[in-house]
């Protein structure tokens, strides 16, 4: 079992549309700062508040070489947030087919 903290922190970090689509551009790659920074038209400083958030969250390692800052993919934490919505899609599928079955039984009365 996923410890909660670690949930909220992970999904917290997954809350922010710029922060997604960074970790998007890291499964390509490591990437500077800069390079993630560049779509978004942002400052230096406000994309490493971003990718700090998605470092405390473990979700992405960093490394200096030199000035440049390189950041990859850790998705090892996703593993857990994967995990915990797992227990909500078999909630969702024994809801959908117990709908389908109701659905079928309708269908028999009115043929």
């Amino acid at each position: 079992m996923v410890e909660q903290s670690t949930l909220d922190t992970v999904f917290h970090a997954l809350s922010d549309p710029t922060r997604r689509a960074m970790l998007q551009r890291l499964t390509t790659g490591e990437r500077s700062i800069g390079d993630l920074a560049a779509p978004f038209q942002m400052t230096f400083a406000n994309a490493s508040k971003h990718l700090k958030t998605l470092e405390n969250a473990g979700l992405i390692m960093r490394r200096i070489e030199g000035r440049t800052h390189m950041c990859r993919l850790n998705a090892a934490p996703l593993g857990g947030a994967v995990e915990w919505l797992r227990h909500y899609e078999a909630f969702w599928n024994e809801r959908l087919d117990a709908l389908e079955r109701e659905l079928k039984k309708d269908e028999g009365k009115t043929s």
